[in-house]
C-alpha cells in the first residue's frame, strides 16, 4: 500500500468514474485501474463495485477512503511542515470564499497580501459556503472566508470583520427621494429580491427581512448578487447588498439607490476558518491580520480570538 494508490482510490470515490479519476490523477485510466485491483488484492476485499454505467465504492471502500483521506491530507501536511521550516512566507495558500463576498473583498486585500508576503502563491477557490466547508474538512483548501456563525469543532475560527448591508431601491423610488438614512422598519410590509438556495448572504437578509415584517418577493430567485443589482436598477424591487459589493472599484448604476441604515445597521460578520491539524496553524493568523486591516470606512475590525 502507498500514498499514490491510496490518492486514485480517494479520486475514484470523488469522481465516480474511472476515466475522470485518471485525468484527476494524470494517468491513463489502465494504470489506475490496475493499482486499485492491486490494492484491493493486498487488502483481501474489494473496494470499487464496477458497472458499466457508474462506479460505486463498498462498504469497506467507504471505510477505507474515509481513512485514506486522513492519511493524504496528513502526508500533505508533512510536506508543508518541511517547505515552511525552509521559508515559512513562501509556498501557495488555497483560500475559499463564497461569492458574494470574495469578487468585492479581494480588491482592497490582494494589494496588501502581496506586499506582505511577496513569495506567497494565493490561489481563491470561490464556492458557496457550504462547498467550501466540504472541501476545507477534506483539505482541499487550507482556509476559507466564511459568515459566522460556523460551529465545527475541527475548525479554528478567527474573526476579522463585521460588514454593514445597505438597502438598494430603484432610483425612483419614495424611498430614495426621502433621502438620508433608514430605519431597518421601513421594510416591514415590503418584498425584498433574494438569491436562490445555498447562498449565505440569502440566509442572513432573510433574516433581516423576518425581523423587520419584510417577505421574500415570490416567483423570482437570484442566481448571483450582480443579477439582484440589475433587478433593481430595472426597478423591479428592493434588496439588501452588502458594504464591500457598493464600493469601488464596483461601478454603481444611476438607477440604484443606495440607502444606510440607523443603528443598530444589520450586518454580517466575517471569519477566516482553517483546520486546527493544520501545518499551517502558525502562519495563517498573519495572513488573516492582513484581511482584518482593511480600512475602518468599509468594515468594523473584530479582535482576534
Amino acid at each position: 500500500m502507498n500514498l499514490r494508490d491510496l490518492s486514485y482510490l480517494v479520486a475514484v470515490a470523488d469522481e465516480r468514474h474511472f476515466g475522470r479519476a485518471a485525468d484527476v490523477c494524470h494517468v491513463g485510466q489502465p494504470t489506475l485501474s490496475t493499482q486499485i485491483k492491486k490494492l484491493e488484492a493486498e487488502l483481501g476485499v474489494d473496494l470499487v463495485e464496477r458497472n458499466p454505467r457508474h462506479v460505486l465504492l463498498t462498504d469497506a471502500g467507504e471505510r477505507v477512503v474515509e481513512r485514506a483521506r486522513i492519511i493524504l491530507r496528513e502526508a500533505d501536511n508533512i510536506r508543508e511542515l518541511a517547505r515552511r521550516a525552509i521559508d515559512p512566507e513562501a509556498g501557495s495558500v488555497r483560500l475559499g470564499v463564497f461569492p458574494t463576498l470574495g469578487p468585492y473583498l479581494f480588491p482592497h486585500v490582494v494589494p496588501q497580501l502581496r506586499a506582505r508576503f511577496p513569495k506567497l502563491e494565493l490561489l481563491l477557490v470561490e464556492e458557496k459556503t457550504e462547498e467550501v466547508l466540504r472541501r476545507l474538512r477534506n483539505g482541499d483548501v487550507d482556509a476559507g472566508l466564511l459568515a459566522l456563525p460556523s460551529h465545527d469543532d475541527q475548525l479554528h475560527v478567527e474573526p476579522l470583520f463585521e460588514e454593514d448591508f445597505v438597502l438598494a431601491v430603484p432610483a425612483g423610488h419614495p424611498l430614495a427621494e426621502a433621502g438620508g438614512r433608514v430605519d431597518v422598519g421601513v421594510l416591514a410590509g415590503e418584498s425584498i429580491l433574494l438569491l436562490e438556495d445555498g447562498h449565505c448572504l440569502r440566509d442572513q437578509a432573510l433574516s433581516v427581512c423576518q425581523l423587520a415584517g419584510a417577505d421574500e418577493r415570490s416567483g423570482f430567485r437570484a442566481t448571483s448578487l450582480e443579477t439582484l443589482r440589475q433587478m433593481v436598477a430595472a426597478g423591479v424591487g428592493m434588496t439588501l447588498l452588502p458594504e464591500l459589493s457598493v464600493r469601488p472599484p464596483v461601478a454603481q448604476s444611476p438607477d440604484i439607490a443606495l440607502l444606510r441604515f440607523t443603528d443598530p445597521v444589520p450586518s454580517r460578520k466575517i471569519a477566516m476558518f482553517w483546520r486546527r491539524s493544520t501545518a499551517l496553524g502558525d502562519f495563517l493568523p498573519e495572513v488573516a491580520e492582513q484581511f482584518r486591516r482593511l480600512p475602518s470606512e468599509l468594515v468594523h475590525p473584530l479582535s482576534a480570538v
